[in-house]
């Protein structure tokens, strides 16, 4: 069960996480962007970019994940989508988002976008902190551990 990555918006040191994860328990990691970037040399390990657009690398994932993958987005209409094809996300933060709270999230998501578009100012998301990197490698962790390990 691979793991797909909203690369855009996914910081450095999660993707460095990844990567560690991916060559240890030898999962297939996509990372997927509409920019180039450097990974590196492993079979396990694949940049994807996509075309310059709105949703684009968000539709390109959409088509392609299954049942039991991974997502990693911040992208709650995304995380929606995904979860609802049996695949789960984490977030940048660490928490997991699954049939059980995506539909909160996205009605709180769907309530701070009215509140912008009514002139509302609300603050951006905290900066990741140490103990949103423990917390996203946790349940990472946590994913990986009930996943067959490749022969």
């Amino acid at each position: 069960m691979p793991i797909w990555v909203d690369a855009d918006s996914c910081p450095k040191v999660l993707k460095e996480i990844l990567f560690k994860a991916a060559e240890r328990r030898q999962v297939q990691l996509y990372l997927v962007a509409n920019h180039s970037f450097q990974i590196p040399r492993s079979p396990y390990i694949r940049a994807v970019q996509v075309e310059h657009g709105f949703d684009v690398a968000d539709r390109y994932i959409e088509e392609r994940i299954e049942s039991g993958d991974l997502l990693i987005s911040n992208d709650i209409p995304l995380a929606a989508a995904v979860v609802a094809k049996g695949a789960l996300c984490i977030t940048s933060k660490g928490r997991l988002l699954t049939p059980d709270n995506i539909s909160d999230r996205l009605t709180m998501r769907n309530l701070q976008e009215e509140l912008r578009n009514s002139g509302v100012q609300l603050s951006g998301p905290a900066p990741l902190g140490a103990q949103d990197k423990q917390q996203f490698a946790n349940q990472l962790d946590q994913w990986l551990q009930k996943q067959p390990k490749s022969s």
